[in-house]
């Protein structure tokens, strides 16, 4: 069936996914958009008076992308990036455009080892891509296709009840 989506993630080989020439497949420009949109709206949350440290991008499947993307080139950290069922997108502009503060940031990464829809080996070349970033993943992985689980759900729970700070 056809992805429904602005790309077919399905269409790509992992083992090159991070290779230049796969910019022009993923949508490079459609990805920078949707970056400059969710970057636009972090900054009238902060000007909002919302502390950078209590804001938390999360995503699922391209969502998930766009969150890794956003994320981890922000000049400011934030809270955390939750990247679920999901892959690293324009992976080789990562090295030139990762912040020190959005590699730092932490992330939680999750994935199903049945999902037929963004592949497993997609999932874990992204941890490895990120990881050689300098960025420190938790990376949870379940018996799942491409879904959210219970088990996953209680983690995410405890992940953010870890990081997330009350309002003074």
């Amino acid at each position: 069936f056809v992805m429904p989506a602005w790309y077919d993630i399905r269409s790509a080989d992992a083992s090159s996914w991070n290779r230049t020439d796969n910019a022009a497949m993923q949508d490079g420009a459609g990805i920078r958009a949707s970056q400059q949109m969710i970057d636009a709206f972090i900054e009238r949350e902060i000007a909002r008076g919302i502390a950078p440290q209590n804001i938390f991008l999360a995503g699922f499947s391209q969502g998930g992308a766009i969150a890794l993307q956003c994320g981890l080139r922000r000049p400011a950290g934030l809270g955390g990036i939750l990247a679920l069922s999901t892959y690293l997108p324009l992976a080789d502009s990562l090295q030139g455009e990762a912040s020190e503060a959005g590699s730092r940031t932490p992330l939680f990464m999750a994935h199903g080892r049945q999902d037929p829809v963004v592949p497993y080996a997609l999932g874990t070349h992204s941890l490895k891509l990120l990881q050689e970033a300098g960025c420190k993943v938790d990376w949870y992985e379940y018996d799942m296709p491409h879904s959210v689980c219970m088990e996953e759900i209680d983690d995410i729970s405890d992940w953010l009840s870890q990081r997330m700070t009350a309002p003074a």
